[in-house]
Parts: structure tokens; sequence; C-alpha cells
């Protein structure tokens, strides 16, 4: 009691209430905790099962099928070998026969040949003039015309046919593998914070070849500006003739991440590299075809563009933009980036091409850098 005069007191048994209060709460908060723990639990052991039925019949269901290929295949591969054996009889058959006619026909010739030597040595005018008309004639000729290669096209046509089957089955045994990659891919854990970003680090080039005689490229080609002076390009057939954008030089297949700093109207885009380049057609433009996505970055508003389709983006406004990518997965990402980063928008898709990073500039004096953040 000395110890606290002066102090602030209660009694043991008030304070041991109002604790007992809080324990209660805290053993509810545990308890309910222990419950949603217990019912995730419950959650992932039927995932797994669903997992492992799900796996376990669609093994079953593979090797069915694959097994009835291999029959097919197998059942093909003996009918070709009759077809080409039968074919093979036909045709060695039908040039034997005429092999011995020919043979027959050079014996002919040959006897021929030796009686008119006889003849020409016979002294005898009258016996010489009665026996030339008998020895001299001679039977129809075998035809040239009727001598025919072996139909060696038959047999090439066969197996052109049977590699082109060959490389249909590896395009589809390809696709399948890809398919069963996919739910791989996406269950990996995708980045979050920069550091983990920063692992997939690309130093972006601009391709002059792509660029529109008004952008201005700099600083190692990472730099694009909008001007209003012509640049000296030269023709190319890569080069976009009406949209101000310009491509990167390299295709981007795996993870890639990079970041744009922009100052004023910009799209940062990715298009695939077989986009339409001459004319102003939508087909052209970023954003405007199912072969390009453009974030659209104004002062005052972000919009997402793909095929045509616009997308309101909400999000903190910065003049740097990061965009994340993983080719295989199907995932492109753009995100605001200050001291601390900001998912704008996501795209979950399928890239049927590798991928080349955009610019579009809209205004004159507009230009954005492309950076490998470190």
């Amino acid at each position: 009691m000395d110890q606290h005069r002066g102090h602030e007191t209660v009694p043991a048994a008030t304070e041991r209430s109002q604790k007992q209060k809080e324990l209660e709460g805290s053993r509810q908060n545990i308890q309910q905790r222990i419950q949603e723990r217990e019912k995730d639990v419950k959650l992932l052991q039927q995932q797994m099962e669903a997992i492992n039925v799900s796996t376990d019949e669609a093994v079953e269901h593979s090797e069915e099928r694959f097994t009835q290929m291999i029959r097919l295949i197998q059942k093909r591969t003996l009918e070709v070998k009759r077809q080409l054996r039968s074919q093979q009889q036909t045709a060695v058959s039908g040039l034997k026969e005429l092999e011995e006619k020919l043979e027959q026909e050079i014996a002919e010739l040959k006897r021929k040949d030796i009686q008119l030597e006889q003849l020409a040595h016979t002294e005898d005018h009258t016996q010489f003039l009665h026996s030339y008309t008998s020895v001299s004639a001679l039977s129809e000729p075998t035809h040239s015309s009727s001598i025919q290669t072996a139909p060696l096209r038959y047999f090439e046509d066969v197996a052109a046919a049977v590699s082109e089957s060959r490389d249909k089955l590896q395009d589809i045994l390809r696709e399948t593998e890809e398919e069963l990659q996919l739910p791989l891919l996406l269950l990996q854990p995708q980045p979050e914070s920069r550091a983990d970003f920063l692992q997939y680090s690309q130093q972006i080039t601009l391709d002059p070849n792509s660029a529109h005689r008004k952008l201005k490229l700099s600083d190692g080609n990472r730099r694009v500006t909008l001007t209003k002076e012509v640049q000296p390009y030269s023709d190319h057939p890569d080069r976009f003739t009406e949209y101000p954008q310009v491509l990167n030089r390299e295709s981007l297949t795996g993870r890639s991440y990079w970041e744009v700093e922009r100052r004023g109207g910009v799209d940062i885009a990715v298009a695939y590299k077989n986009i339409s380049r001459a004319g102003g057609g939508k087909e052209c433009g970023f954003g405007f075809n199912d072969k390009s996505w453009a974030l659209e970055c104004y002062s005052n508003s972000f919009n997402f563009w793909h095929n045509d389709i616009s997308t309101p983006v909400s999000g903190p406004r910065s003049s740097r933009v990061g965009v994340y990518l993983d080719h295989r997965a199907g995932i492109l990402s753009f995100y605001s980036v200050s001291e601390t980063m900001t998912l704008l928008h996501r795209v979950q898709t399928t890239f049927t091409q590798p991928i080349h990073a955009g610019v579009y500039l809209s205004g004159s004096g507009s230009s954005a850098v492309l950076l490998k953040p470190e």
C-alpha cells in the first residue's frame, strides 16, 4: 500500500472481473478462429480429394484414349504397309512381264541378225533374193512408250502423307502438353512485392524500323518523343504509317517486367508482331484489335483497350507505370508505380504468339522512356 500511495488503485476482484471478460472475449475469438481454420482444413481436404478423384479419372481416360490412338495408328500402319506391298507387287509384276517381252524380242533380233549376216555372205543371187524377204521380216517391236518407270511418285506421296500425319499428331500432342502445363503455371506464385517483380526486369529497346515518322527515338532507342518534324527514317514494311506508335525489337515469351516513365498522353501497350502497320484502320491501332492490348494513360484517367473495347481503370495516378507479362500463363498486368506498386488492371488470356512491347503517343511533346528497374 505504501508503494502505491497516491496511485489510482482498484480492487483485485474488480480487475479480475474485467480481465475475465477480456479473457472470455479472447477465448471466443480463438474458438472462432479454430472453427474457421477447421473449415479451411476441411475445405483443403475436400479439394485434395477432388483433385485425387479427378486425376484418377483423367489418367484412366487418357490411358484409354491413348491406347485407342495407338491401336488406330497400328491398324493404319498395317493398312498402309499392305497397300504399299500390293502396289509394289502390281508394279513389279507388270515390269517383269515387260522385261520378259523385251528379252524375247532381243533374242529374236539376235537370231535375225545372225541370219542376215549369213545371208549377206551368200553368193547365189537367186537364193539371196528368195530368202531375203522371210529372213528380214521382223515382228512388231515393243514400243518404248510402253516402258514406264515404276510409279515412284505414288510411294513418295504416301511417305509425304505419313510425314504430314506425324506432324499433325506432334502439333496435337504439343497443344495437349501446353494445356497440361497451363494449370500448373497458374498455380505457380505470381510476383507480389517490387523485389519479386525485379527478378523479371527487362531492358526494352524500341525498334526504329517500326517507329512512325513523327516519333523521335533517343537514349539508345529507349526514349520516344512525339515531334512535329518528320524523322528521316527509311522505308520499311514494319513501319507504322498512320498511328504514332512503335514496338520494341525483341520478342517476349517468358516472364518479363518493365516500367514506362511517361509525360503527356501515352498508351502503354503490348502486341503481336504481325499487327498491321500500313494505314489508319483499327487493325493497326494498339488496343483496337485482337492482336494488341493497351493501357491509355492521361492526366486524369486510365482506360484499358483490347479488341476495340474500352474498360475504365481506377487507381492512383503516377507518371510511372509498371508492366508485368507472364506469356505462358497468359497474364498481363499494369501497375501504378511510386513508393508502392498498385495494380491498375490485369488480363488473363491465352497468348498465341510472342509479344512485343509498344508505345503510342498523343499530343506534340508527349514522351515515354522504357526503363529496366533495379
